[in-house]
């Protein structure tokens, strides 16, 4: 039977108290005056009895005493629940900081082979929702747990000062609301905590898709439709939430019938007491109160537990994210390269998953310092797949590939995508200036060197008409620029980082003839004795190249 999820409550709780060590110290400050808090709340209860029994002539003291007592008291537990506050959400949201870091570390590690069949939308909700979900854990639960175990020790300890028939009583109450109902509690509503943060997830990633795609959703009249969907999604998750709502509203609403158990037990004790000969009426009313205030912060850790569902829901996705082995390793003695003047394929088979008819069956190429390459084929032949597994984007099956006679898996994933650029189909554009955008891969770059790099791409002049020129922000202009324009910025950010061996893909798909032409002289101009491999299913395209390939049945064949 296979396991229904992959960690343990424990295993999870170990792992984020781990990831709390940082700030230790700052929690350990909240959890103390939690629990001060809540013990100075028994001490509030505690004195109003007393004050009570000074007042009716019942026990020796004056009611001022007891009165300043409760004044005290209630000082102090507004310094501790503002203490906890603070302290609590101060070390929380360092903790949240530090795991999106290590997300987004996690993510760059992985990519792009462990993320090729995860949504985009839901990385992001795992990154920002689920994460900000686990704070509860850090500035939520720490303290309670402690609270949870003081108090009645201290509740437990007057019982039996007053008469051991209380502490009898009251010990198997605490025990339900305490331990057995928030271990039912978790066991019972794991997989709704689990299912909603799903649904969550599958809604987001489809609203967001639905943003990215509005112009085509428009353009097909697919609104209604896409509306649709939405609608169908957000009724699943309206139903996972019901389901948690469910769950949270009985397992909070459980522990209220034993908490009035209790007080009901110890009313029957001191009357058990008083029929017997033993009337212990001010150990009746002091216990009375004592034990509703450490009930009530005792019954809080049943609603802690069920808010924890969800926390633990969100930390078991970020935890599958965390614990992926990446596709591709980096070595563990890299060997230098040096400046690329060969780099070859051999006997070469590659598919995308297990089970996957292979995309590349006993492919062998080679190409040398100064050689102009061009690799034309069917859509979907694997011409895209060669630049990816030369960049170690996926690891080679069978065969190999060497650069200046090295292995591939031999050389840093660092040294090989520095003398290496890429330029695929479509170029992303931040949500910075436009100098920024060229200087992506170069960022203390000049100004002199970004508007080389431009005029070498036959950018600079399209540059010179915006509002601000290099400093244009691409958060306001990106949507305007069209795909060949684009496409000219990814080549500008190639000349700038000057790399030994350029590879493109399909760089000319969103250039009219005029434009390709231009830009194809620029390559042969500036590439010099670098090597270049140009893919592209336009054999204008590839005009200029020293040497053309086509790529049938997964291998390479020379025209």
């Amino acid at each position: 039977m296979a396991k229904r999820f992959r960690y343990s409550i424990r295993e999870m709780t170990r792992r984020l108290l781990k990831i709390a060590a940082p700030v230790r110290g700052t929690l350990l400050i909240a959890t103390l005056a939690s629990v001060v808090g809540n013990l100075f709340q028994m001490g509030l209860m505690g004195a109003g009895a007393l004050l009570l029994l000074s007042c009716a002539g019942m026990i020796g003291g004056t009611p001022l005493l007891y009165g300043v007592l409760m004044l005290l008291s209630a000082v102090l537990i507004v310094v501790g629940r503002y203490v906890e506050g603070v302290y609590s959400h101060a070390g929380a949201y360092q903790l949240l900081a530090s795991m999106r870091i290590h997300l987004y570390e996690t993510i760059r590690r992985l990519a792009p082979a462990c993320l090729m069949d995860r949504e985009k939308g839901d990385i992001l909700n795992i990154a920002v929702s689920d994460i900000e979900t686990i704070e509860y854990f850090f500035a939520h639960t720490v303290g309670p747990m402690f609270t949870v175990i003081i108090l009645p020790c201290v509740t437990l300890g007057l019982a039996i000062w007053f008469d051991p028939l209380f502490a009898a009583l009251l010990l198997p109450v605490y025990l339900i609301v305490s331990v057995l109902l928030p271990l039912l509690a978790v066991k019972a509503g794991r997989g709704v905590g689990m299912r909603y943060r799903a649904r969550l997830g599958e809604m987001k990633s489809l609203v967001l898709e639905s943003v990215y795609g509005l112009r085509d959703i428009q353009i097909f009249g697919a609104g209604s439709r896409r509306l649709h969907m939405v609608q169908e999604k957000n009724r699943a998750v309206n139903r996972a939430a019901h389901g948690l709502t469910l769950h949270r509203q009985t397992v909070s609403s459980a522990p209220t019938f034993f908490v009035y158990l209790a007080r009901i037990l110890i009313i029957g004790a001191a009357s058990f007491l008083a029929a017997s000969g033993s009337p212990a009426p001010v150990g009746t009313v002091i216990l009375s109160f004592v034990a509703a205030a450490s009930f009530s912060s005792t019954q809080s850790l049943t609603v802690v537990v069920s808010s924890l569902l969800e926390t633990y829901a969100a930390a078991e996705r970020l935890f599958c994210i965390e614990d992926t082995k990446p596709a591709v390793t980096e070595a563990q003695q890299p060997k230098h390269c040096g400046v690329i003047r060969e780099v070859s394929f051999e006997h070469l088979t590659f598919a995308y998953g297990d089970g996957r008819e292979p995309i590349l069956q006993d492919f062998n190429l080679t190409v040398s310092a100064g050689e102009k390459l061009g690799i034309m084929g069917e859509s979907g032949i694997g011409k895209s797949t060669v630049l990816r597994l030369l960049l170690r984007f996926w690891e080679v099956e069978n065969g190999q590939i060497r650069i200046n006679g090295i292995p591939i898996q031999e050389i840093s994933l660092t040294e090989l995508r520095e003398r290496i650029a890429l330029l695929e189909q479509d170029t992303f554009l931040f949500d910075a200036s436009i100098a920024e955008n060229i200087a992506l891969g170069k960022p203390d770059a000049s100004s002199e060197e970004i508007e080389t790099a431009a005029r070498r791409a036959g950018l600079h002049d399209f540059i010179m008409t915006l509002p601000e020129g290099y400093a244009t922000q691409m958060g306001q202009m990106g949507a305007r620029l069209s795909g060949g324009e684009r496409q000219r910025l990814g080549i500008a950010r190639i000349m700038l980082t000057d790399p030994d061996m350029i590879v493109m893909d399909e760089p000319t798909s969103s250039l009219d003839v005029l434009h390709e032409k231009e830009l194809l002289q620029t390559l042969a101009k500036e590439c010099g004795e670098k090597i270049l491999i140009i893919v592209s299913h336009r054999p204008s395209t590839l005009t200029g190249c020293s040497r053309i390939v086509r790529l049938e049945n997964g291998k390479a064949t020379e025209i």
